[in-house]
């Protein structure tokens, strides 16, 4: 009976994919990247979740938009819920831009302490 041939091939082993990458971002010129640990997992999943909440909120909105749309009665009606559409868009897509660039500074380390393990 024939052993079977395991490959040590490293493009066939996600994890051995995964560590080669690090290996050559830190080999790049990018440093450690010990410095993203545990903490930087919590806040990327944080982030995620709020992306999540903002879809839902966006869809949310897009239904009760077309809700109005159907049941305009003139074309002034029509522009009105348009116009209030794109405004609560815009608002809602401003603020939420500004709540992840501050979440994604809030992930990275404190440049004032030392800039030895800053990536950026």
């Amino acid at each position: 009976m024939a052993k079977s041939k395991q490959s040590s091939d490293t493009r066939l082993d996600p994890v051995a994919m995964g560590q080669a990458m690090i290996q050559q971002i830190e080999e790049a010129g990018l440093g450690s990247m010990r410095w993203m640990g545990t903490a930087w997992f919590e806040v990327m999943a944080d982030m995620n979740s709020e992306v999540v909440s903002f879809v839902a909120d966006r869809i949310r909105e897009d239904v009760k938009t077309q809700h109005a749309l159907l049941h305009c009665k003139t074309a002034a009606d029509m522009q009105r819920a348009q116009v209030a559409f794109l405004e609560k868009a815009y608002t809602q897509y401003t603020e939420e831009t500004g709540k992840l660039i501050k979440m994604g500074m809030d992930m990275l380390p404190d440049a004032s302490t030392t800039t030895k393990n800053t990536p950026v």
